[in-house]
């Protein structure tokens, strides 16, 4: 695999990550307003899940950034 399969890769990781957590503080939030918790995540509060979710998306948003770049540099005379 080149370097450029693996960061594209790691960046469809990152955002299908960033979803997951997002819906799992959707659920979390409102398991919370029942009384109750997952258990899996009892030891993260749906806002941590949240600040997660979006640390990951600024990777996938500087890898893209990246790749958006090269292109630029192989067009440019």
């Amino acid at each position: 695999m080149t370097l450029e399969k693996i960061i594209s890769v790691v960046s469809r990781l990152f955002f299908l990550g960033a979803f997951v957590l997002l819906g799992l503080e959707i659920i979390e939030r409102i398991s919370n307003g029942a009384g109750y918790t997952i258990v899996l995540l009892g030891r993260f509060a749906p806002g941590r899940l949240l600040e997660i979710a979006g640390i990951l998306l600024v990777f996938v948003i500087a890898i893209q950034l990246r790749e958006i770049r090269q292109e630029l540099k192989k067009r440019s005379p």
